[in-house]
């Protein structure tokens, strides 16, 4: 780990001293500059789709979580195991779950244990000041596992003294407090959340309770920026059928700690070098209470992810360049993953628990990449060089080129590798019902995408196609006369796809006082072929065929208003149903969220129904989602400077 350490702080300083005489211009601009490359870019001017979800569009949405409000973003599907935060997987593009990196605020926090658990992010909704989300292939940008598409929570600290407090109480014992504060001190910014949300549940074993807190601190000068963030999460809930229906008294406790510290540094040069750790403490109860007489005890598992990057970026006559390096090490000590130890460990805070496995692998990536802009052309290509404890040394590469029409129409191309390393439970899980498999191989990649973007003051949209051929995929997958699920690498899935989407931001285009703020529209549609014989597939083959999201936010009178969101999602695939032990087909379904709020300059208040028509539906099978739930709250809102 040492010799990796003074590799990266080598290499950054290399960089800085061989390129002293690079120059790059600063331009200031209201846009959004976000990471769809290795350089960080105006949003307007990537040649990918890059969906930004902004502060003010989470406010006022009718959402109480991360996962809900990503559950209307184009292209993303969130199966969800409960509602609030609970545990959802993420897809895109109709890749699997574990398909996608999970970045806060640029610092990679997925969990190599399983993509279960990527999104126990220790933070509120209301913290969050804008979400990214890449589709498609960036694995040379961010490394692997970015492999269908990668999505960027960002915090930051307010300019100004602040404390917001919320309260949210709801049907089946719902509640909500989170207690959040900006505090400014010269150069210095800090923001801290703490919060706490529960219920009693919606059917039996359904409860949950989870804790939240969060710091983010920025120290800025002239041409420096120090940030830091720590977070921790504690989270129990009852997992009716989560994993194996055949067993509804399931019960999960997770626990995650997460840190870390980014320096940027440099006017003609920008070198940034980070560090980062995450913890994440799992203890899964396949029996919460009356277990069998065959059951020997509960599974544990520890991962403690621990990495470091650098990464600078200057000019030079070809252009923008970015160059970086990557190191990331990830460690289980596990009951039930990885090899078997000569000895055992005790389980933290758990006296009953003891690990007898654990397994260590190291990941390091060096990455390139040019960025090009002559008059309308523009042009960004990279390469990624990987290897991994388990796997040689591999490249991987890709190019975005694009071309301004007009100002406000862009067309643009892009082809893209990727690849996607297996995760601990890929390799070792063994249980009732699931096998895994540790000859598992990377997967691999290639996304061919078209497209046009339009952008002007009040109206932004895009139209895309791509074509995305894996290889090795890899898979929780069963034939039809077997009862085991067993993690493979299947030969080949192709998917193809396009999508549309827009946003109106009516009160430009028309006026203030117009009744409807804005309007949001979006459609994809996906298709995929597999080429691995007559498998069942838990996973890869059961995407979202169609997706249709409409988002509306308009007044009612006076300073009382209302936000709606409205998804139509077909499921393609099947699930087994237990009951009856036969293969049925997703039934397609609507589902709508809405939100009635008064906005005061201090405080607001607002009455919110998820499902409105108590739509009965699975996202994964068996696994029953609630209904129509109805919650009331409000927000306390002071600027303390004022």
């Amino acid at each position: 780990m040492i010799r990796y350490i003074k590799i990266i702080i080598f290499f950054g300083f290399f960089v800085h001293s061989m390129w002293i005489n690079g120059q790059i211009d600063t331009v200031e601009i209201r846009e959004i500059v976000v990471s769809g490359q290795r350089s960080p870019s105006i949003h307007s001017e990537l040649n990918r789709v890059v969906t930004v979800i902004r502060k003010d569009q989470i406010r006022n949405a009718p959402v109480q979580s991360l996962q809900e409000i990503l559950e209307y973003a184009v292209n993303v599907d969130v199966r969800q195991r409960g509602n609030f935060g609970v545990q959802a997987d993420l897809c895109i593009r109709g890749g699997s779950f574990e398909q996608i990196l999970i970045l806060l605020n640029g610092i990679k926090i997925n969990d190599p244990q399983t993509g279960h658990h990527n999104l126990n992010i220790p933070i509120d909704i209301n913290s969050i000041e804008r979400i990214e989300i890449l589709e498609g292939p960036g694995s040379r940008v961010f490394g692997p596992n970015a492999f269908s598409g990668a999505i960027n929570i960002i915090t930051k600290p307010k300019e100004s003294n602040n404390v917001n407090l919320v309260l949210t109480g709801g049907e089946h014992g719902y509640y909500k407090t989170n207690l959040s504060g900006s505090l400014r001190l010269g150069e210095v910014s800090n923001f801290v959340s703490i919060g706490k949300s529960g219920s009693n549940g919606y059917i039996e074993n359904t409860d949950f309770g989870i804790t939240n807190f969060f710091y983010h601190g920025s120290v800025t000068s002239s041409h420096t920026s120090l940030d830091i963030q720590a977070g921790y999460q504690n989270k129990g809930f009852g997992a009716n059928s989560f994993y194996t229906p055949k067993y509804p008294n399931q019960y999960e406790h997770t626990k995650t700690t997460l840190a870390s510290i980014k320096l940027t540094t440099g006017n003609k040069i920008k070198i940034s070098p980070l560090i980062y750790w995450r913890r994440h403490q799992d203890r899964f109860e396949l029996f919460r209470d009356n277990p069998a007489v065959w059951y020997t005890g509960h599974n544990y598992h520890l991962t403690d992810t621990y990495g470091a990057e650098v990464n600078s970026i200057f000019n030079t006559n070809l252009g923008k360049t970015a160059v970086g390096l990557d190191f990331r090490s990830e460690n289980i000590l596990s009951n039930v993953l990885g090899e078997p130890m000569g000895d055992t460990l005790d389980v933290p805070g758990e006296p009953a628990g003891f690990f007898t496995k654990r397994k260590s692998r190291e990941n390091i990536s060096l990455f390139l990449e040019q960025n090009l802009i002559i008059e309308k052309f523009s042009a960004s290509a990279g390469i990624l060089a990987n290897r991994n404890t388990d796997f040689d040394w591999k490249m991987y590469s890709g190019a975005d080129i694009g071309y301004k029409i007009t100002p406000d129409i862009r067309i643009y191309g892009s082809v893209n590798q990727s690849l996607r390393i297996p995760t601990f439970t890929d390799l070792y899980y063994i249980g009732p019902t699931n096998v895994g498999n540790k000859n598992l191989k990377p997967e691999k990649v290639i996304t061919y995408e078209l497209g046009t973007k339009y952008q002007n003051q009040f109206l932004n949209g895009h139209l895309s196609f791509f074509r995305r051929n894996g290889k090795d995929m890899i898979d929780w997958v069963r034939m039809p006369d077997s009862l085991k699920w067993e993690s493979k690498n299947i030969t080949q899935i192709i998917t193809r796809g396009f999508e549309i989407a827009g946003y109106i931001d009516v009160n430009k285009l028309i006026d203030k006082s117009f009744p409807l703020k804005y309007l949001r529209l979006s459609y994809s549609f996906l298709e995929t072929e597999k080429q691995s014989g007559e498998y069942i597939s838990a996973y890869v083959l059961d995407y979202l065929k169609h997706k249709l999201n409409i988002e509306i936010e308009h007044n009612i009178y006076k300073d009382l208003r209302a936000s709606w969101k409205m998804t139509f999602q077909d499921r393609a695939g099947t699930y087994t149903d237990f009951t009856t032990g036969k293969e049925k087909l997703y039934k397609a379904l609507l589902l709508v969220n809405s939100r009635f709020f008064l906005n005061k300059e201090t405080f607001t208040i607002f009455v919110e129904a998820s499902n409105l028509f108590n739509t009965q539906y699975f996202d994964l099978g068996n696994i029953r989602m609630p209904g129509r739930w109805i919650l009331l709250g409000g927000t306390l809102n002071l600027d303390v400077d004022k």
